[in-house]
């Protein structure tokens, strides 16, 4: 049988039969072996950047580097400057994987990947969904994700859905009519999963409930179900169990990165450590010990195109007192909760929406560097931003017709220039807020 995702991944220059070999050799190191390898991976990507990235280099200056805690901590904002001037020496945007991160964090960005990095990304998420039965190749996906609504970049999204063997659900609207429509899908199809965004998931699971109807019971072909970028609550795991009859597993990820930890066959959040190294520290960026929170700071090993070296992904977490360098448990993220707009025609809108709203207006030039939205009435929004200049009338123009297109027409938006954005006393900036 033809292996049509793997296919469509060498096609694309992912040399991911190497990358699956090597995860393969990693994942049965022994402790010893991985302690090993882990040192010897850090070391290397720090010597790589430094020696082929002037960007990580400016970002050192005259520092002085004994140890791995005297390197400095890259945050969002240090990545905040066209691409060209963060790429290492030998790649380009002929040779990388590029992609632009959501900003849910209210701080987006461009990054590039090298296409060896990026098949490990791949290779790791095979081999995880693949501990609950699910293979790439044949099994068939509901995707409960965006999409983009322009003609070219829509057609692109349907195409990778029919390589990838998806069936995709938009979750711009998630009204009960559109819920019902849904519904009649599962009823047709015979997916063998269901993956997507936490809070477009729930809203679903709250719909079946209304109706008293379990998922497994129509769609008896589903094995598990797999919800990502935003917390997961234990009310709403239980109520999907329920709703759903299948496994429910929560992934842990930054499209920047790589996966970064997964709900394990015995219920552990297991943190990638074959290809990312993660560490938590306290505000003076030490070392918390096991059990404690800190924020999440963390180093790609593999990625050369792009240099993310102890980068603090905006996170709070705790590491289990049981975790070990070869198996780092998860014991506890904090934050990551993204609201459900309400807007006047009833049409329910995840947080996550709004990522495609601003996406019009975030280019790599620098300009806007952080954003906010806050819904204060059923039609009415506050767009607070930081940038360098006030945002011209044609991109608002823009955004407003964005909104038009992902959202629904004749909402009330005000845009307001800010030199600081309010934080959580996390220091996590929330992108929407509803105020209802």
């Amino acid at each position: 049988m033809i292996r049509l995702f793997d296919l469509s991944l060498k096609l694309n220059g992912f040399p991911i039969e190497e990358a699956k070999a090597e995860l393969d050799k990693i994942v049965h190191f022994s402790e010893e072996e991985c302690t090993s390898f882990l040192e010897k991976k850090k070391k290397e990507i720090v010597d790589f950047h430094l020696n082929n990235n002037s960007f990580y280099r400016d970002l050192l200056g005259n520092k002085k580097i004994e140890n791995w805690h005297d390197l400095p901590i890259l945050n969002k904002q240090n990545l905040q400057k066209p691409l060209e001037e963060r790429l290492s020496k030998g790649y380009s945007k002929k040779n990388i994987y590029l992609n632009k991160t959501s900003g849910s964090s209210g701080t987006p960005f461009v990054f590039a990947k090298d296409k060896y990095s990026h098949a490990l990304t791949w290779a790791s998420n095979i081999m995880r969904f693949g501990w609950f039965g699910i293979d790439f190749n044949h099994s068939y996906q509901a995707r409960f994700y965006g999409i983009p609504m322009d003609f070219i970049g829509y057609q692109k999204e349907r195409f990778k859905d029919f390589l990838t063997h998806r069936f995709r659900f938009p979750v711009f609207d998630l009204s009960d009519a559109v819920l019902e429509k849904f519904l009649k899908k599962f009823r047709t199809k015979k997916f063998d999963y269901i993956n997507g965004y936490t809070s477009s998931i729930v809203l679903f699971a709250k719909f079946l409930e209304q109706k008293n109807i379990i998922l497994k019971e129509i769609c008896p072909t589903l094995k598990a179900c797999f919800v990502t970028s935003e917390m997961l609550f234990e009310t709403d795991k239980r109520l999907l169990e329920k709703q759903f009859g299948i496994p429910i597993i929560s992934e842990y990820g930054a499209s920047e990165l790589d996966l970064i930890a997964f709900e394990n066959p015995k219920g552990e959040w297991q943190i990638n450590s074959e290809t990312l190294f993660v560490e938590i520290l306290d505000e003076n960026n030490n070392p918390v010990p096991h059990g404690t929170e800190g924020k999440i700071v963390i180093t790609s090993l593999f990625n050369k195109a792009n240099p993310f070296i102890r980068y603090e992904i905006g996170d709070i977490g705790i590491l289990d007192e049981k975790s070990t360098p070869q198996k780092p448990i998860l014991k506890k993220l904090i934050g990551r909760t993204n609201d459900v707009a309400i807007l006047p025609s009833g049409k329910k809108s995840p947080g996550l929406t709004f990522y495609y709203v601003t996406k019009s207006i975030i280019e790599d030039d620098g300009n806007v560097k952080e954003f906010i939205i806050k819904q204060t009435k059923l039609d009415t929004f506050e767009i607070e931003y930081v940038a360098e200049k006030e945002l011209i009338s044609e991109q608002i123009e823009k955004i407003k017709q964005a909104i038009n297109l992902y959202l629904e027409p004749n909402l009330n938006f005000t845009f307001t220039r800010k030199t600081i954005l309010k934080r959580t006393n996390r220091g996590k900036l929330k992108q929407f807020k509803s105020y209802l």
